[in-house]
């Protein structure tokens, strides 16, 4: 296919008598990889399936301005792509900015490439949890302490900030990381079963009139929390005794491959029931207190800002958090490895009545205050990133939009053309991703030629506007 082929036959994009000829042949070399001017069926297929990724806005931005095909944008791609733009002509970028001397560096020389977008894709999936990690291990440790019935010297933490301040002086910094591998390695798949179980099910039970019942709400969330088990259950369980071993300074290193062997397959399910019991609870409390938060932060025209977002996130982590920590603290003490002298336990039911006969009712709400200051914020962040990366992304699979998401400024995605029956596949998001790019990024490329003054007067005035 020639660029006019691709854009203006297939695409059905800037087909209108006076098209600017430049344009179209920068949207074709987002699909043309080898830049020989042509799009061949490998590429036509291969930017098919570019169409079906959730990054696709981004990857199709990148395109745009590798003008080479080699992966890599260099400072003349991107002076050249935004010299284009209408928004320029009326307003010239900055070409010494920090922003240029970041990326490109101060003599511009520097180039960006795919890669890079990747990794930083990736960093922000594990800050939040890594941030908050700290907290999670302090959390476990008072968890485990025993009060009574236990080895002599036990009570080693007389409380949380004891526990923090222990763990810096006798295990340095690292120290709080122990078992981070785990937790990284599970919190993307966990939030992400979680989130789209939650979705799926709220979008069953929503009426006709663009509404669900309190107790319909419950129940997805906790379908939610229940669906995550199966996976997070051996990462937590090797998390765990990785947390706890550092309290021991003598006898053998203990390292997340020494784990998964003491414990073989079945053993990384021990303490499932419990953390059924907490996790199921858990979404079924947040979801809803969620959902309703952020409806009642709402402005006039039904919108919620990021903000608002990350606030109902974390709002409703409180008592998520704090109401189901009886079970976790439940689960703990039957994931860990029980030491010399220590009391063990059968089950969630003999663990229960335990705690309760050795230690007293308050042992069951041992961390809580540590699990609510780790768990409101990381939902927070997960909530909003997950609405936000939802609003940029939107593919319509046929259910609803999350609540609040309709975007304030008025989009250009309504004049697109209709979608061909000859749009097959990913194709049927290809007009919706170009406008995405020019709407997000800024990137407005001219749609008429300029021809000279002859021609700007034989244009119509909404022409003359379109070229400006």
């Amino acid at each position: 296919m020639t660029p006019s082929d691709f854009v203006q036959k297939y695409l059905g994009l800037h087909t209108q008598l006076h098209y600017n000829p430049k344009t179209v042949q920068l949207l074709a070399g987002v699909a043309d990889t080898t830049k020989d001017g042509l799009i061949s069926f490998q590429e036509f297929l291969a930017f098919e399936s570019v169409l079906c990724v959730p990054d696709a806005l981004f990857i199709v931005a990148f395109q745009l301005f590798d003008k080479t095909g080699t992966g890599c944008v260099s400072f003349e791609n991107v002076r050249d792509i935004f010299s284009q733009t209408t928004v320029h002509h009326h307003i010239p970028f900055n070409w010494n900015c920090e922003f240029i001397h970041l990326h490109f560096g101060n003599d511009r020389k520097k180039s960006l490439s795919d890669r890079s977008y990747q990794c930083r894709r990736k960093y922000r999936h594990t800050t939040g949890a890594t941030a908050v990690y700290p907290i999670d291990l302090v959390k476990t440790r008072m968890q485990n302490q025993r009060s009574t019935g236990s080895f002599v010297g036990e009570l080693m933490y007389k409380n949380s900030f004891d526990c923090a301040k222990k763990v810096l002086r006798y295990e340095g910094v690292f120290g709080f990381y122990r078992g981070l591998l785990p937790q990284l390695i599970g919190v993307a798949p966990e939030k992400a079963i979680k989130l789209t179980v939650n979705d799926f099910m709220r979008d069953k039970f929503t009426t006709k009139e663009d509404t669900i019942p309190l107790a319909a709400e419950i129940l997805a969330g906790g379908c939610a929390g229940g669906s995550q088990v199966i996976f997070t259950n051996p990462l937590e369980i090797v998390k765990i005794r990785l947390q706890v071993a550092g309290e021991i300074t003598t006898g053998p290193r203990v390292s997340a491959l020494s784990v998964v062997r003491d414990l073989g397959f079945f053993g990384l399910y021990k303490g499932a029931k419990a953390c059924f019991l907490r996790d199921i609870p858990f979404s079924a409390i947040y979801f809803p207190v969620y959902a309703h938060t952020k409806a009642s932060m709402a402005d006039e025209d039904g919108r919620v800002g990021p903000l608002q977002l990350l606030t109902a996130g974390a709002i409703a982590g409180i008592p998520a958090a704090s109401l189901v920590t009886p079970a976790d603290v439940i689960k703990t003490r039957l994931q860990v490895a029980a030491r010399a002298g220590q009391t063990t336990y059968s089950g969630v039911i003999d663990c229960f009545r335990k705690i309760l006969n050795e230690e007293g009712f308050r042992a069951l709400w041992k961390g809580a205050g540590a699990r609510v200051f780790r768990s409101s914020p990381q939902f927070g962040v997960t909530l909003v990133t997950y609405e936000l990366l939802q609003r940029w992304f939107y593919v319509d699979f046929g259910g609803h939009r999350p609540a609040g998401s309709e975007p304030t400024p008025k989009s250009r995605i309504s004049e697109l053309p209709p979608v061909s029956s000859e749009h097959v596949g990913g194709y049927h998001l290809a007009a919706a991703t170009f406008a995405g790019v020019e709407n997000k990024f800024g990137l407005h490329l001219p749609k008429f030629k300029s021809s000279g003054v002859t021609a700007i007067h034989s244009e119509t005035p909404k022409e003359q506007d379109g070229a400006s």
